[in-house]
Parts: C-alpha cells; sequence; structure tokens
C-alpha cells in the first residue's frame, strides 16, 4: 500500500477526479475500489492530508505508456505534486525508516 500525500494547500475534488479519469462514482473517505485497465484492481482512502492507494496489478501487462502518463495526471491532480516530487518524498521516507 502506498501513501501519497496531499500538498498543502491544494484542495482536490478526489471523488470528482476518479469519476473523470477512472469512471467510477464512489466516496473516498470510506473508500472506492475499481478497476482500471492496465492498472489492475485499485483501492483508494483518503486518510487525513493523504490517499492510500492499494493496487493488485492485472495478469496480462500491455505495454502502453497512456496507462502510466493517465495514472500520473490523476495523481498529479489528486495531490498537487509532480511525478519527481512524489518520488522524492517516497525516498525520504524509505531513508527515515
Amino acid at each position: 500500500m502506498r501513501r501519497y500525500s496531499i500538498k498543502r494547500g491544494h484542495k482536490p475534488d478526489l471523488n470528482a477526479l476518479i469519476k473523470k479519469y477512472f469512471g467510477v462514482d464512489g466516496n473516498v473517505e470510506e473508500g472506492v475500489e475499481f478497476e482500471a485497465e492496465g492498472i489492475g484492481k485499485v483501492y483508494m482512502k483518503k486518510e487525513g492530508n493523504a490517499i492510500l492507494v492499494d493496487i493488485i496489478p492485472p495478469e496480462k501487462v500491455t505495454g502502453d505508456y497512456a496507462v502510466l502518463k493517465k495514472w500520473n495526471d490523476f495523481l498529479f491532480e489528486a495531490t498537487g505534486r509532480t511525478a519527481k516530487e512524489r518520488k522524492k518524498l517516497m525516498e525520504k521516507e524509505t531513508i527515515g525508516k
């Protein structure tokens, strides 16, 4: 399970973003489970000022980079952080453990 912190001052409507990117209705506060093409089964829940994401990858992986771009665009809008910023934060958290 990964934890993506939301940038201070960034107030995204996560339910609307999930609907926009994945076509799924749900309440992120309670937890949303859905299947995304090329990503797999996704469980997402907002906890405090962060998003918890658990992914079970699909059995057959496609080599379509559009899926990765879509996921990164979603995370950017949801957290307010670029892929580079998220990577830096994850490295910082891993080293701190």
